[in-house]
């Protein structure tokens, strides 16, 4: 291990990429791993998945996408550990571990538990039980920070509470408590319908899409007239360019929203051509991704090995 705290931050493979991913996540968790502050161990949460995508094809896929998404957004597997969930059986070796220990009293304050309870009472236990697992995503590092937002902060509380619990009961200090780093507010950025960017609302904006298609997505975003200028085509610009640039541009052309769409359009292109392009240069190479997984699984695997080993002998599995 090296002496620089660890930064550790999972991604579900769960959806089709789009622009608001992008802006909205993968750009800053890339900033973070930068620099040289952390070492940083990036998985892809393919457990997590299963309790939305359970198709052996589709997980399969999403899974290289997005390592291939987040290669081409400038994560550096040099400075990055980066590796799939499920090649490291020490998060679910924990995660029952951890279930040993933890109430489901405990578990039910979980946003998530009541936001699936409010939504439907068929809940899976997966989906009951995943701070357990995300505790133990957390805790195999001796992780220093994760990254997440304001409304996430409560799984790093949990895995500080799973910590600290763990620490009383078997009177040994085998797990650091982690901090959550809370990552700076994004705009919601809004799709094409001016509401929330989401796959489920079919309002997105491809990340990876071609030229010609982020052209008609593009221009059929809706405008409202009845303001200064298009307020969903203006929010979407500011992601690529400053408002200082923009307000004048705004006003020369407050009269055509569609000269305005194609300003967007050409600036977009301007911004994401040279990630579309190392996109596609990585897919064409599929043995990247398998020596990247393959190299971060190693790493992970030699790291979380010694802590289970330590967490075995406290609970005396050995």
């Amino acid at each position: 291990m090296t002496d620089k705290p660890v930064l550790v931050s999972g991604i579900k493979p769960t959806g089709d990429l789009h622009i608001g991913n992008y802006f909205g996540a993968m750009r800053q968790q890339v900033e973070l791993t930068k620099g040289g502050e952390y070492k940083p161990f990036i998985f892809v949460a393919d457990y997590h998945a299963l309790n939305s995508v359970q198709n052996a094809e589709e997980m399969h896929r999403r899974t290289r996408e997005l390592v291939t998404a987040y290669l081409a957004a400038g994560l550096d597997p040099k400075e990055v550990v980066l590796f799939r969930q499920s090649d490291v059986s020490a998060h679910t070796e924990l995660c029952w571990i951890f279930d040993s220990i933890t109430t489901m009293p405990y578990l039910m304050r979980a946003h998530a538990f009541k936001d699936a309870e409010a939504k439907s009472k068929d809940i899976s236990v997966g989906t009951f039980n995943y701070p357990m697992l995300m505790a133990a995503d957390i805790l195999l590092y001796d992780t220093a920070v994760v990254p997440v937002g304001q409304d996430q902060k409560q799984h790093v509380e949990f895995a500080r509470d799973t910590a600290e619990k763990f620490n009383r009961i078997f009177n040994k200090e085998v797990f650091k408590l982690p901090e959550a780093y809370i990552t700076p507010e994004v705009a919601v950025v809004p799709g094409t319908d001016g509401q929330k960017m989401s796959k489920s609302y079919g309002n997105v904006i491809p990340l990876f899409g071609s030229s010609e298609e982020l052209k008609k997505r593009v221009m059929s975003i809706v405008t409202d007239s009845s303001g200064e200028l298009p307020k969903n085509v203006y929010a979407i610009h500011k992601l690529v360019r400053s408002e200082k640039e923009l307000k004048p541009l705004y006003e020369e052309h407050k009269s055509s929203y569609k000269e305005l769409k194609e300003l967007l359009y050409a600036d977009l292109e301007r911004y994401l051509g040279p990630l579309r392009a190392k996109y596609e240069e990585l897919a064409s190479q599929p043995s990247v991704v398998d020596e990247v997984l393959e190299a971060g699984k190693r790493e992970a695997c030699a790291v979380s090995e010694a802590k289970m080993e330590q967490v075995r002998n406290t609970i005396g599995v050995r």
